[in-house]
């Protein structure tokens, strides 16, 4: 495994305390039935989202990196793959999480945006890393 791959694997990793910060936070809010997050339906559900999101994303990135390595594409083609792979797991939460913060808010905001640009990313980085890899 290159030290790129090595590295961008250890950062991943190191998300995975946001991601179980996460599963805390929803656990706090279920079990102190705190309101904003029970009584609000698109809340609660977006939030459900991110949090399975990035744990299901980050899981599927990890086991892709090695593949980045078994290509014969450039270093900065190798670069580019990595960031997309990488940046699907962190936007797509964010945009779940950040599009309603509020205990009122029962409509996304404009960051809910952040959800498509993670999913393109992950999207075309999976494209790039199976083209390479053929």
């Amino acid at each position: 495994m290159s030290s790129d791959t090595r590295t961008t694997a250890g950062i991943l990793l190191i998300t995975v305390v946001a991601v179980a910060y996460g599963g805390l936070t929803l656990l706090v809010h279920l079990a102190r039935r705190r309101p904003g997050y029970l009584d609000n339906p698109v809340r609660r559900g977006l939030w459900t989202a991110g949090h399975a999101h990035a744990g299901v994303l980050v899981l599927l990135v990890l086991v892709a990196l090695p593949y980045v390595d078994q290509t014969a594409a450039s270093d900065g083609m190798r670069t580019l793959i990595r960031t997309l792979l990488v940046a699907g797991p962190i936007l797509m939460p964010l945009g779940f999480f950040l599009s309603v913060p509020g205990p009122a808010d029962t409509r996304p905001n404009r960051l809910i945006w952040l959800t498509v640009a993670g999913g393109v990313s992950l999207g075309v980085g999976a494209v790039l890393l199976g083209v390479a890899l053929l």
